[in-house]
């Protein structure tokens, strides 16, 4: 009976892990399944550049996958990946601000704040980090609290 019943929790965690994983990929900018366009989020911070990451030092993260530009970054990553990972699951910072939509970005338009990493659209003569950095405070909030809306949804 014991192990009966360790094995229906079991079940039930590895059931609810899948589903909350389901559920955050359907909510993340993911271009073939690969977060940040292939982009090394542990470079944002320590070389304050975007850098290119690399399939062969790749990582998955509740569901979403990351490639890093050597293994030095993964490990970073992996000790503390809510450290790295980028905000509004990687969608426009100044979109889901100004007008509450999932917008695709530049990964070498970003801004870091408060330890937290944002990304921006930038083409075709609009780039809206300019455009956050008119009203960064109350364009957070708003996105803040519009993200938190998309994660209900």
């Amino acid at each position: 009976m014991k192990k009966l019943l360790i094995l229906f929790y079991f079940l039930i965690a590895t059931f609810s892990f899948a589903q909350n994983q389901a559920e955050r990929t359907k909510h993340y900018n993911l271009e073939k399944g690969l977060a940040i366009e292939g982009f090394d989020p542990v470079s944002y911070f320590t070389k304050g550049q975007a850098e290119k990451g690399n399939a062969k030092f790749a990582a998955t993260y509740q569901g979403i996958t990351y490639y890093f530009a050597s293994t030095v970054n993964k490990d970073l990553f992996l000790k503390t990946p809510t450290k790295y990972e980028p905000q509004y699951g990687g969608w426009c910072a100044f979109a889901m601000g100004d007008y509450n939509k999932k917008v695709e970005i530049n990964p070498e338009t970003f801004k870091i704040i408060d330890g937290k990493l944002f990304l921006f659209y930038n083409a075709y003569f609009n780039n809206t980090l300019k455009s956050w950095n008119k009203d960064e405070k109350n364009l957070k909030i708003s996105a803040d609290k519009n993200w938190n809306i998309h994660l209900k949804k």
